[in-house]
């Protein structure tokens, strides 16, 4: 242990050992907080300077306590609330506090199962005309596929009959281009001086301030119309603050709607692609999926009740997102000093949880790094479920978590049914960004 006066943290990583290793962790830092947990234990800690501390942990009792139990200590960190809010605005990922909570409680109710149900049949139609020409026999790489699928789901479950195609795809474009210049300003600090002075910031700020006018006039065009069109949009633009009664302001919903794109399209579609993936390299999961889709399919043709008796593809899904969780991590800041699990922390102590690392953790799961889906079913189910954070946890827990569900089991279904997958590679590669994405992920589609 490290203590100094009144304060415990963790075993420390060295400074030098830290710097030495930067370079390599700025590629890919699982490596290396795997070979951290190793040598140290369930959380570690890295001293910067004379009193700041940073913890990464992957300690269930951790992740409970900053997340859940005493969650209002903990807010999201700079890195979270500044580099993102300067691209994204104050929408539900990067506001905190007393704004945040009325922008939740707001924003809730348009998330309720009733209103996720009311979308199911135009998510389903997207994904079937998504999938409508997938390539037979011959190795794809299966991201790009996934990346558009989740994309136009989200755009047409937001906007139904909004938007052209073109409006789409320039708004899927600004999102990935501003997302891979946030990974290097993250990822850089040392080098924001460059970023500035060569004006990728004031360019990828135009991109951000252009999608900004893309969906201003998307949401004055429908207001202008006064049509009911049964999608996201028109729930969002029903909600009502519980104190003034009145809407959100143009801006807030702009704000709210990048958030609902990114968050809800590329988290999808890499859990869709390690989904697959895992599926082609394990022939008798894939079976299993198959035979609870046409049973399923037989005892009803309700979309709804179909996805209700979906339990195995479920715990397919849920046992993909376990050993490959999209938002692999997360990070607080305590805004006054606390005890932490057996550790005295001061406040703006900056603390990381690795989901990826706690979901392979084997103080919590027997054969971590396997993939068995009979661990979230029946009573396994109980146990698992208590150190799984594929969408987070407590009360910022991810708003779209119905509709993501949704969105992947249907997608698994309708592929399943139709065709038999092969994956073309066992290694399962990644990059861990802002989100885990998957890299040369290729499978092979064969007609049933």
């Amino acid at each position: 242990m490290s203590v100094s006066s009144k304060y415990i943290y963790p075993n420390q990583l060295s400074i030098i050992r830290f710097f030495r290793d930067a370079e390599g962790v700025r590629r890919n830092p699982i490596p290396f907080h795997r070979r951290y947990f190793e040598k140290f234990g369930d959380s570690f800690s890295i001293r910067i300077g004379f009193s700041k501390y940073i913890i990464l942990s992957r300690d269930n009792e951790v992740a409970q306590y900053i997340l859940v139990k005493n969650q209002k200590n903990y807010h999201k960190s700079k890195f979270q609330s500044v580099y993102l809010s300067k691209y994204l605005g104050s929408g539900l990922l990067t506001s905190d506090g007393d704004f945040w909570l009325k922008q939740r409680r707001l924003i809730q109710p348009a998330f309720h199962k009733q209103k996720m149900n009311q979308l199911v049949d135009n998510m389903n139609s997207t994904i079937a005309s998504e999938l409508d020409n997938l390539i037979e026999a011959m190795p794809i790489d299966l991201f790009p596929i996934m990346s558009n699928l989740a994309f136009n789901v989200v755009a047409k479950s937001l906007f139904q009959l909004s938007a052209a195609e073109d409006k789409f795809q320039r708004i899927k474009f600004i999102i990935e281009e501003v997302q891979n210049f946030l990974i290097k300003e993250i990822r850089l600090p040392h080098k924001a001086w460059w970023f500035s002075l060569s004006g990728q910031v004031s360019k990828h700020l135009k991109l951000a301030e252009e999608n900004n006018t893309i969906i201003r006039k998307i949401i004055e065009e429908r207001k202008t119309s006064g049509e009911e069109i049964n999608d996201l949009l028109n729930m969002l633009l029903e909600t009502r603050y519980e104190d003034t009664g009145e809407g959100m302001s143009i801006e807030q919903l702009i704000d709210e709607i990048k958030v609902l794109f990114i968050a809800g399209h590329e988290t999808t579609a890499n859990a869709l692609t390690f989904t697959l993936q895992l599926l082609g390299g394990n022939p008798e999961v894939q079976q299993k999926v198959f035979q609870e889709i046409m049973e399923i399919e037989s005892q009803t043709d309700n979309v709804i009740e179909q996805l209700q008796k979906m339990a195995y593809t479920n715990a397919v899904l849920n046992e993909s997102m376990r050993l490959y969780p999209p938002a692999w991590i997360t990070d607080r800041q305590n805004l006054e000093d606390d005890s932490l699990a057996q550790f005295k922390i001061k406040k703006d102590t900056l603390i990381g949880v690795s989901f990826y690392e706690l979901h392979r953790n084997p103080k919590y799961w027997s054969n971590p790094d396997e993939f068995i889906p009979e661990r979230f079913l029946g009573e396994q189910k109980k146990e698992s479920m208590q150190y799984f954070y594929p969408f987070g946890a407590g009360p910022r827990m991810c708003i779209g978590t119905g509709f993501a569900i949704y969105e992947m089991c249907l997608t698994i279904a309708q592929i399943v049914k139709k065709y038999r997958i092969q994956s073309n590679n066992d290694a399962v590669q990644f990059n861990p960004l802002i989100t885990l994405k998957p890299v040369n992920v290729e499978v092979l589609f064969f007609k049933r």
